[in-house]
Protein backbone atom coordinates (compact mmCIF):
# COMPACT_ATOMS: atom_id res chain seq x y z
CA UNK A 1 0.00 0.00 0.00
CA UNK A 2 1.34 3.80 -0.64
CA UNK A 3 2.05 5.57 2.53
CA UNK A 4 -0.22 8.20 3.22
CA UNK A 5 1.75 9.44 6.02
CA UNK A 6 5.24 9.98 6.90
CA UNK A 7 7.53 6.68 8.39
CA UNK A 8 9.78 6.74 11.17
CA UNK A 9 12.92 4.65 10.29
CA UNK A 10 15.36 3.38 12.62
CA UNK A 11 18.66 3.56 10.64
CA UNK A 12 20.86 2.05 13.29
CA UNK A 13 20.97 -0.92 11.46
CA UNK A 14 22.63 0.58 8.58
CA UNK A 15 25.09 1.97 10.25
CA UNK A 16 26.33 -0.95 12.63
CA UNK A 17 25.12 -3.97 10.74
CA UNK A 18 25.58 -6.59 8.33
CA UNK A 19 24.38 -6.74 4.36
CA UNK A 20 20.99 -8.49 5.68
CA UNK A 21 20.41 -5.36 8.60
CA UNK A 22 21.59 -2.96 5.74
CA UNK A 23 18.93 -4.33 3.11
CA UNK A 24 15.92 -3.59 5.67
CA UNK A 25 16.83 -0.13 5.99
CA UNK A 26 17.12 0.56 2.40
CA UNK A 27 14.00 -1.25 1.56
CA UNK A 28 11.69 0.57 3.94
CA UNK A 29 13.96 3.79 2.79
CA UNK A 30 12.69 2.93 -0.32
CA UNK A 31 9.36 2.55 0.21
CA UNK A 32 8.96 6.25 1.61
CA UNK A 33 11.15 7.51 -1.10
CA UNK A 34 8.72 6.59 -3.83
CA UNK A 35 5.19 7.30 -2.17
CA UNK A 36 5.78 10.33 0.07
CA UNK A 37 9.16 11.57 -0.22
CA UNK A 38 9.69 12.36 3.41
CA UNK A 39 10.47 9.98 6.41
CA UNK A 40 11.89 10.40 10.18
CA UNK A 41 14.78 8.85 11.41
CA UNK A 42 15.80 7.48 14.51
CA UNK A 43 19.46 6.01 15.20
CA UNK A 44 21.29 8.65 13.37
CA UNK A 45 24.11 8.79 16.12
CA UNK A 46 24.02 12.53 16.34
CA UNK A 47 24.24 14.19 20.27
CA UNK A 48 21.28 15.76 21.30
CA UNK A 49 23.40 17.85 23.53
CA UNK A 50 24.45 19.16 20.16
CA UNK A 51 21.10 19.91 18.68
CA UNK A 52 20.30 21.72 22.16
CA UNK A 53 22.85 23.94 22.02
CA UNK A 54 22.80 25.07 18.33
CA UNK A 55 19.16 25.70 19.11
CA UNK A 56 19.82 27.28 21.97
CA UNK A 57 23.22 29.99 20.35
CA UNK A 58 20.24 30.41 17.38
CA UNK A 59 17.52 31.56 19.48
CA UNK A 60 19.93 34.06 21.19
CA UNK A 61 21.04 35.45 17.35
CA UNK A 62 17.18 35.68 16.64
CA UNK A 63 16.38 37.86 19.90
CA UNK A 64 19.43 40.76 19.12
CA UNK A 65 17.93 43.92 17.72
CA UNK A 66 17.13 44.10 13.82
CA UNK A 67 20.15 46.40 13.33
CA UNK A 68 22.35 43.49 14.94
CA UNK A 69 21.27 41.08 12.73
CA UNK A 70 21.40 42.82 9.89
CA UNK A 71 25.23 43.50 10.36
CA UNK A 72 25.94 40.02 8.94
CA UNK A 73 22.62 40.38 6.15
CA UNK A 74 22.92 38.33 2.76
CA UNK A 75 25.11 40.41 0.39
CA UNK A 76 23.60 39.59 -2.57
CA UNK A 77 20.90 37.24 -4.23
CA UNK A 78 22.74 35.10 -6.01
CA UNK A 79 25.22 35.14 -2.17
CA UNK A 80 23.12 32.23 -0.31
CA UNK A 81 25.09 33.39 3.50
CA UNK A 82 23.92 35.55 5.84
CA UNK A 83 21.13 37.07 7.72
CA UNK A 84 17.49 37.48 6.03
CA UNK A 85 14.64 39.28 7.87
CA UNK A 86 11.08 38.12 7.49
CA UNK A 87 8.88 38.64 4.57
CA UNK A 88 12.42 38.59 2.73
CA UNK A 89 11.83 35.60 0.63
CA UNK A 90 8.72 33.74 -0.90
CA UNK A 91 10.07 30.07 -1.68
CA UNK A 92 6.62 28.80 -2.89
CA UNK A 93 8.06 31.49 -6.76
CA UNK A 94 10.70 28.49 -7.13
CA UNK A 95 7.61 26.20 -8.28
CA UNK A 96 6.55 29.27 -10.20
CA UNK A 97 3.55 30.01 -8.22
CA UNK A 98 2.38 33.72 -7.69
CA UNK A 99 3.33 34.19 -3.50
CA UNK A 100 1.20 37.60 -2.38
CA UNK A 101 3.46 38.36 -0.31
CA UNK A 102 6.81 36.73 1.77
CA UNK A 103 7.36 33.93 4.17
CA UNK A 104 6.70 34.65 7.56
CA UNK A 105 10.47 33.45 8.93
CA UNK A 106 14.08 34.77 9.21
CA UNK A 107 16.68 33.01 9.14
CA UNK A 108 21.09 32.63 8.88
CA UNK A 109 22.36 30.33 6.07
CA UNK A 110 26.10 28.97 6.39
CA UNK A 111 27.62 27.29 3.85
CA UNK A 112 30.76 25.32 3.77
CA UNK A 113 32.63 25.75 6.48
CA UNK A 114 35.36 23.46 5.49
CA UNK A 115 36.07 24.04 1.64
CA UNK A 116 38.22 21.74 -0.16
CA UNK A 117 41.72 21.84 -0.65
CA UNK A 118 42.87 19.55 -3.25
CA UNK A 119 46.76 20.60 -4.53
CA UNK A 120 46.05 18.87 -7.76
CA UNK A 121 43.00 21.41 -8.38
CA UNK A 122 43.92 24.21 -6.00
CA UNK A 123 41.43 26.61 -8.41
CA UNK A 124 38.51 24.32 -7.68
CA UNK A 125 36.65 26.86 -5.32
CA UNK A 126 37.16 29.69 -7.84
CA UNK A 127 36.35 29.22 -11.15
CA UNK A 128 33.73 30.28 -12.98
CA UNK A 129 31.39 27.33 -12.55
CA UNK A 130 31.77 27.24 -8.47
CA UNK A 131 30.23 30.66 -8.33
CA UNK A 132 29.33 31.88 -5.51
CA UNK A 133 28.81 28.12 -4.05
CA UNK A 134 31.88 28.36 -1.70
CA UNK A 135 31.52 32.34 -0.80
CA UNK A 136 32.89 33.52 2.64
CA UNK A 137 30.32 32.77 5.71
CA UNK A 138 29.24 35.61 7.84
CA UNK A 139 29.58 35.01 11.67
CA UNK A 140 27.84 36.84 13.89
CA UNK A 141 29.51 38.73 16.52
CA UNK A 142 27.01 37.68 18.97
CA UNK A 143 26.18 35.21 21.05
CA UNK A 144 30.35 35.09 20.57
CA UNK A 145 30.02 30.92 20.47
CA UNK A 146 27.58 31.16 17.33
CA UNK A 147 30.64 29.69 14.79
CA UNK A 148 32.32 27.19 16.44
CA UNK A 149 28.67 26.08 17.52
CA UNK A 150 27.47 26.02 14.25
CA UNK A 151 30.62 24.86 12.67
CA UNK A 152 30.63 21.72 14.71
CA UNK A 153 26.53 21.53 14.02
CA UNK A 154 27.88 21.81 10.43
CA UNK A 155 30.29 18.98 10.13
CA UNK A 156 28.12 16.16 11.72
CA UNK A 157 25.34 17.26 9.58
CA UNK A 158 27.77 16.59 6.94
CA UNK A 159 28.83 13.32 8.13
CA UNK A 160 25.22 12.26 8.58
CA UNK A 161 23.79 13.19 5.41
CA UNK A 162 26.96 11.00 4.03
CA UNK A 163 25.37 7.88 5.64
CA UNK A 164 21.95 8.87 4.46
CA UNK A 165 23.19 9.29 0.37
CA UNK A 166 25.03 5.32 1.17
CA UNK A 167 21.71 4.28 2.21
CA UNK A 168 19.85 5.73 -0.91
CA UNK A 169 22.42 4.04 -3.27
CA UNK A 170 22.16 0.36 -2.14
CA UNK A 171 18.09 1.49 -2.01
CA UNK A 172 18.32 1.67 -5.54
CA UNK A 173 20.07 -1.10 -5.83
CA UNK A 174 23.83 0.59 -6.63
CA UNK A 175 26.92 0.22 -4.98
CA UNK A 176 26.82 1.66 -1.29
CA UNK A 177 30.17 3.89 -2.47
CA UNK A 178 28.47 5.11 -5.74
CA UNK A 179 27.21 8.98 -4.55
CA UNK A 180 30.77 9.28 -2.73
CA UNK A 181 32.38 11.38 -5.02
CA UNK A 182 29.95 13.48 -6.29
CA UNK A 183 29.26 14.92 -2.18
CA UNK A 184 32.89 14.86 -1.52
CA UNK A 185 33.18 18.32 -1.97
CA UNK A 186 29.74 19.31 -1.41
CA UNK A 187 28.09 22.50 -1.02
CA UNK A 188 25.87 22.26 1.33
CA UNK A 189 23.83 25.27 3.59
CA UNK A 190 22.86 25.27 7.11
CA UNK A 191 20.21 27.19 7.46
CA UNK A 192 18.56 28.26 11.05
CA UNK A 193 15.26 29.72 10.68
CA UNK A 194 13.47 31.35 13.13
CA UNK A 195 9.34 31.41 12.49
CA UNK A 196 8.20 34.31 14.92
CA UNK A 197 5.04 35.12 17.18
CA UNK A 198 2.87 36.39 14.87
CA UNK A 199 1.00 39.59 16.89
CA UNK A 200 -0.47 40.93 13.33
CA UNK A 201 -2.35 38.54 11.15
CA UNK A 202 -1.01 37.21 8.07
CA UNK A 203 -1.60 38.80 4.53
CA UNK A 204 -4.12 36.56 2.37
CA UNK A 205 -2.32 33.73 1.28
CA UNK A 206 0.58 34.53 3.29
CA UNK A 207 2.74 31.63 4.91
CA UNK A 208 5.46 30.62 7.54
CA UNK A 209 6.59 28.70 3.91
CA UNK A 210 4.92 28.67 0.91
CA UNK A 211 4.34 25.28 -0.82
CA UNK A 212 7.78 24.47 -2.17
CA UNK A 213 10.10 21.55 -3.04
CA UNK A 214 13.80 21.43 -1.82
CA UNK A 215 16.62 21.99 -4.65
CA UNK A 216 19.29 19.61 -3.72
CA UNK A 217 19.61 16.05 -2.79
CA UNK A 218 18.46 15.62 0.41
CA UNK A 219 17.64 17.56 3.94
CA UNK A 220 18.19 17.18 6.98
CA UNK A 221 15.52 18.82 9.64
CA UNK A 222 15.48 19.45 13.78
CA UNK A 223 12.36 21.30 14.43
CA UNK A 224 10.29 21.71 17.55
CA UNK A 225 6.43 21.09 18.15
CA UNK A 226 5.06 24.07 17.93
CA UNK A 227 1.44 25.43 16.59
CA UNK A 228 1.93 26.55 12.82
CA UNK A 229 4.16 23.40 11.54
CA UNK A 230 5.47 21.68 8.46
CA UNK A 231 3.13 19.53 6.69
CA UNK A 232 3.25 17.64 2.96
CA UNK A 233 1.00 16.99 0.47
CA UNK A 234 1.10 13.24 0.08
CA UNK A 235 0.00 11.01 -3.02
CA UNK A 236 -3.95 11.33 -2.38
CA UNK A 237 -3.19 15.23 -2.95
CA UNK A 238 -4.12 15.70 1.05
CA UNK A 239 -1.43 18.00 3.46
CA UNK A 240 -0.80 16.03 6.10
CA UNK A 241 1.67 17.17 9.28
CA UNK A 242 5.12 15.73 9.52
CA UNK A 243 5.56 14.44 12.98
CA UNK A 244 8.39 16.48 14.99
CA UNK A 245 9.75 13.42 17.55
CA UNK A 246 12.13 14.34 20.07
CA UNK A 247 15.53 12.87 19.09
CA UNK A 248 14.84 12.47 15.00
CA UNK A 249 15.56 14.03 12.35
CA UNK A 250 12.96 14.63 9.64
CA UNK A 251 14.26 13.86 6.30
CA UNK A 252 13.25 14.89 2.80
CA UNK A 253 14.08 14.28 -0.68
CA UNK A 254 15.19 17.45 -3.05
CA UNK A 255 15.03 18.24 -6.83
CA UNK A 256 18.01 16.84 -7.54
CA UNK A 257 17.12 13.40 -6.17
CA UNK A 258 14.23 13.14 -8.21
CA UNK A 259 16.20 13.90 -11.72
CA UNK A 260 18.24 11.28 -10.56
CA UNK A 261 15.86 8.83 -10.32
CA UNK A 262 13.68 10.13 -13.18
CA UNK A 263 11.03 10.75 -10.52
CA UNK A 264 10.50 7.06 -9.50
CA UNK A 265 11.60 9.14 -5.88
CA UNK A 266 9.49 12.27 -5.24
CA UNK A 267 10.41 15.48 -3.86
CA UNK A 268 7.59 16.39 -2.73
CA UNK A 269 5.88 19.91 -1.67
CA UNK A 270 5.71 20.95 1.64
CA UNK A 271 4.89 24.16 3.75
CA UNK A 272 4.79 25.72 7.12
CA UNK A 273 1.47 26.62 7.92
CA UNK A 274 0.45 29.54 10.21
CA UNK A 275 -0.73 28.86 13.92
CA UNK A 276 -4.29 29.44 15.16
CA UNK A 277 -4.86 32.87 15.82
CA UNK A 278 -5.54 31.52 19.24
CA UNK A 279 -2.59 30.05 19.59
CA UNK A 280 -0.17 32.53 18.00
CA UNK A 281 1.07 33.01 21.17
CA UNK A 282 2.92 30.37 22.00
CA UNK A 283 3.63 29.25 18.18
CA UNK A 284 7.47 30.60 18.10
CA UNK A 285 9.39 27.91 16.33
CA UNK A 286 12.82 27.16 15.50
CA UNK A 287 14.44 24.98 13.07
CA UNK A 288 17.51 23.42 11.74
CA UNK A 289 17.85 22.91 7.91
CA UNK A 290 20.67 20.94 6.40
CA UNK A 291 20.60 21.40 2.46
CA UNK A 292 22.44 18.94 1.62
CA UNK A 293 23.97 19.60 -2.09
CA UNK A 294 26.37 17.42 -4.10
CA UNK A 295 29.51 18.81 -5.54
CA UNK A 296 28.78 21.83 -8.25
CA UNK A 297 30.40 20.03 -10.48
CA UNK A 298 28.59 16.83 -9.89
CA UNK A 299 26.88 15.31 -13.18
CA UNK A 300 22.97 14.77 -12.29
CA UNK A 301 21.51 12.58 -14.55
CA UNK A 302 18.74 9.90 -14.91
CA UNK A 303 20.78 6.91 -12.61
CA UNK A 304 20.61 3.70 -14.90
CA UNK A 305 18.93 1.51 -12.14
CA UNK A 306 15.64 3.76 -12.66
CA UNK A 307 15.27 3.70 -16.15
CA UNK A 308 12.66 1.19 -17.32
CA UNK A 309 12.72 -0.50 -20.62
CA UNK A 310 11.61 1.23 -23.25
CA UNK A 311 11.35 4.07 -20.91
CA UNK A 312 13.16 7.73 -21.75
CA UNK A 313 14.55 10.25 -19.17
CA UNK A 314 12.14 13.06 -18.12
CA UNK A 315 15.63 15.49 -17.41
CA UNK A 316 17.76 16.70 -19.68
CA UNK A 317 21.56 16.28 -17.41
CA UNK A 318 22.39 19.25 -15.30
CA UNK A 319 24.98 19.77 -13.08
CA UNK A 320 24.60 20.23 -9.17
CA UNK A 321 25.68 24.06 -9.26
CA UNK A 322 23.76 25.10 -12.27
CA UNK A 323 20.48 23.80 -10.73
CA UNK A 324 20.93 25.34 -7.44
CA UNK A 325 22.02 28.90 -8.77
CA UNK A 326 18.85 28.93 -10.95
CA UNK A 327 16.78 28.54 -7.86
CA UNK A 328 18.39 30.73 -5.02
CA UNK A 329 17.89 34.05 -7.00
CA UNK A 330 14.14 33.14 -7.99
CA UNK A 331 12.86 32.64 -4.44
CA UNK A 332 14.35 36.30 -3.56
CA UNK A 333 11.69 38.92 -2.63
CA UNK A 334 13.34 42.38 -3.83
CA UNK A 335 9.82 44.92 -3.12
CA UNK A 336 9.86 45.99 0.74
CA UNK A 337 9.18 43.05 3.07
CA UNK A 338 5.10 43.71 2.96
CA UNK A 339 4.85 42.10 7.03
CA UNK A 340 4.19 45.20 9.27
CA UNK A 341 3.31 42.95 12.32
CA UNK A 342 5.81 42.94 15.30
CA UNK A 343 8.20 40.28 15.10
CA UNK A 344 9.06 39.14 18.62
CA UNK A 345 10.79 36.05 19.45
Amino acid sequence: MTLLSVPVIDIAPFRTGDLVDKSSVARAVDQACRDIGFLVISGHGVASGLVEETRAVGRAFFDLPLEEKMKVAQPARDVTRGYTPIASEAVARSRGAVAPAGDLNESLMIGPVDPPIDPTDPDYTTRSAAGKHFAANLWPERPPTARPVFTRYYREMSGLAQTLMRIFAVALGLDEAFFDGKIDRHISRLRLRNYPVQTTPPLPGQLRAGAHSDYGSLTILATEDKPGGLQVCNAAGDWVDVPAIPGCFIVNLGDLMARWTNDAWVSTLHRVVNPPAELAAESRRQSLVFFHNPNYDAPVACIPTCLRPGEAPKYEPTTSGEHLRRLFVATQVTEAPPYLGEVRG
